[in-house]
């Protein structure tokens, strides 16, 4: 299984830290494993060649070379671990350094980047399922990779905790044929609140996709602190460790047990039809984990 590193330099993508052209590489990697493709985006603050902060080296890294709380290895616990039929892994950067504003500007350009990107791979291995997981701003960058891509080019995607607009996201998803995980979860509901405040939302009263209105039959929103969720997962052979604090914006995949769900969904072992089936239809409240029910255990922080 091969991994590559690409990065958005400007308006085109490279590869990180080499001088070589991207796509014959790319054409190379995907001759080697006939498995899927699996692109895995990076949100705020991360910026590639970064000293403490390149996603290439810490949560993109087969072997992160920082011991964090917050660095865990997703190409690992995705399933990327180097063996055949896994498929190319690609760990895509881009430059979220700087103020929120110009973050969320540069993440819609990324977006254009990858998009362009996956026409280019689709073209070369049109059989070859290629699947997006994007953590907050890196949502944003999947969703107008989506958008930008040819219809369909994209198998599945899953967005978790997605800073972007429900406006948007529709308009990003609409006739694309993309299986969707939205992952929510109110342990988020600071930095949404932060984003609506400071972002112009595209009409008047948007709230972002953490709040569950994201209604498109090709997309099915899980809620991760919700009992009666993490229940439903478990009965279906998913335990999902419960959630520890209060106010948490990297728990979608720093929670025990969320991985193998992923993986699951970027199988097809999870279709949207029956996660729609099993899971709630709406989600909780805004602020309903500041204001817990009686028994919550955890603890008031912000991680």
């Amino acid at each position: 299984m091969p991994m590559l590193r690409i990065t958005a330099n400007q308006d085109v993508p490279v590869l990180h830290g080499s001088s070589a052209a991207l796509m014959p590489v790319v054409r190379h990697a995907l001759a080697i494993d006939p498995g899927p493709v699996t692109i895995m985006i990076h949100g705020f603050k991360y910026q590639p060649g970064g000293d403490q902060n390149c996603p290439h080296h810490t949560i993109f890294s087969p072997r992160p070379n920082h011991d964090r709380p917050r660095v865990v290895s997703w190409p690992r616990h995705l399933g990327l671990r180097g063996q055949e039929g896994e498929g190319l892994g690609i760990s895509f950067g881009w430059g979220a350094r700087g103020s929120i504003w110009r973050a969320y500007d540069a993440a819609r350009e990324a977006g254009e980047v990858l998009g362009r990107l996956l026409d280019q791979i689709h073209r070369i291995a049109p059989e070859r399922p290629i699947h997006l997981i994007g953590h907050s701003l890196g949502a944003r960058v999947a969703l107008h990779a989506i958008k930008s891509a040819s219809a369909r080019t994209v198998r599945s995607a899953i967005l978790l905790v997605g800073a972007e607009f429900s406006t948007t996201a529709h308009r990003c998803l609409r006739g694309s044929g993309t299986q969707v995980l939205n992952v929510t979860s109110r342990e988020n509901d600071l930095f949404d609140f932060m984003m609506e405040t400071l972002i112009l939302a595209p009409k008047r009263g948007d709230r972002m996709l953490g709040h569950g209105v994201l209604d498109l039959p090709n997309v099915a929103t899980l809620q991760l602190d919700d009992a009666r969720t993490l229940k439903r997962l478990r009965d279906m052979g998913f335990p999902i460790a419960a959630p520890e604090r209060r106010i948490c914006h990297w728990s979608p995949y720093l929670r025990p047990g969320v991985f193998p769900l992923y993986r699951a969904f970027h199988r097809g072992d999870l279709p949207i039809g029956r996660l729609r089936a099993i899971l709630p239809s709406r989600c909780e409240p805004r602020w309903s984990r500041l204001w817990p029910t009686r028994g919550f255990s955890g603890q008031f922080a912000i991680d």
